[in-house]
């Protein structure tokens, strides 16, 4: 089946995604199925450029940025342009997201102190007067 084709309907079972994700891909050159009429038919080439795109919007990459690694393919440099600069990209995609975490880390401590704080209030309440 690797280098069968497949049909949307077959490419949005095995990815799970729709055909309206399969198509916006499409509109935006990230895959090229093979057209018939109003059929697609999807290459083993569409199928790894699609396990690429779910991977990086996964780990928060823009469209054009994957559309533009993705195309670094075809140079004839063995891949090496294109592992070059994807290893930047997601060695700084990296980078953003370790300081998101550091970020959400620091407001989950702050909010864990205010609610300790607000519980602290609360019992205060339930205290009878002295």
């Amino acid at each position: 089946m690797e280098d069968e084709l497949m049909t949307i309907r077959q490419m949005c079972d095995a990815f799970d995604v729709t055909p309206r994700t399969l198509r916006f891909y499409e509109s935006k050159e990230l895959i090229f199925p093979l057209r018939e009429g109003q059929k697609r038919f999807y290459s083993r080439r569409d199928r790894g450029r699609l396990k690429l795109i779910l991977r990086g919007k996964k780990f928060g990459f823009a469209l054009e940025e994957m559309r533009q690694l993705l195309n670094l393919y075809d140079r004839g440099d063995a891949q090496e342009e294109q592992l070059k600069r994807t290893y930047a990209a997601a060695r700084e995609r990296l980078a953003q997201m370790e300081h998101q975490r550091d970020e959400l880390n620091e407001a989950i401590d702050e909010l864990r102190e205010q609610l300790e704080t607000g519980a602290e209030m609360i019992a205060a309440f339930r205290k009878p007067a002295a």
